[in-house]
């Protein structure tokens, strides 16, 4: 048989170990691993293991939003690396017209028959700027289109006329007025175009 306390001071230290000890029980403070028979210990775990489950899923997404954003950065950067100098390189296929243009017209007017004329000579060194303008263009992924013969393609090409197939399968492309460009694939001039269509089909 346990003591009673045999002073007042004695009680109040009793009664408040008593009122701490309920409150405890009533609150749940005193469930724990150590005491795994306590009917509210399992469901306190499972809404911690609950909550755990939550956590992962949302730091599974944001690693997953950040890899992305990582990605579309990169994909961002590698394109104006590649792709920056697309105004430049407009600008540059005028040039190459021109050259090729008064390239053409120069050999019309060369005289064949003699080889040390002028206008050959100048013919020769006009073709051979032409040849390594286009190397030039090659290296940076600038790519010419000179489609006779193929499918006409509205993503490369722009329709300007159509003439008759003469032998051609319709629907491909029998003349080109302006030759067309790619940078890197990407098309930054289309190829103007005739397209071959049957003789009652001809606009």
């Amino acid at each position: 048989m346990s003591s009673m306390p045999s002073s007042p001071r004695g009680w109040i230290t009793s009664l408040y170990l008593f009122s701490t000890a309920a409150q405890q029980r009533s609150t749940g403070d005193d469930c724990g691993p150590e005491d795994p028979q306590h009917p509210l210990g399992e469901p306190t775990l499972k809404h911690k293991a609950t909550k755990l489950e939550e956590q992962v899923r949302d730091l599974t997404k944001a690693v997953a939003d950040s890899e992305n954003v990582r990605r579309r950065t990169q994909k961002f950067v590698e394109d104006a690396k590649l792709f920056g100098i697309q105004s430049f390189c407009r600008d540059l296929v005028e040039v190459a017209d021109i050259l090729e243009k008064t390239t053409k017209n120069v050999e019309e007017e060369a005289e064949p028959s003699n080889p040390n004329s002028t206008l050959k000579k100048i013919c020769e060194g006009l073709s051979l700027i032409e040849a390594k303008l286009q190397s030039v263009f090659s290296k940076h992924g600038l790519q010419k289109m000179n489609p006779i013969g193929g499918k006409c393609d509205p993503y490369d090409h722009e329709i300007i006329c159509h003439v008759p197939s003469d032998g051609m399968q319709p629907g491909t492309v029998a003349l080109v007025t302006q030759v067309g460009y790619k940078l890197h694939g990407r098309t930054i001039r289309h190829a103007h175009v005739g397209v071959a269509v049957e003789s009652q089909e001809r606009l």
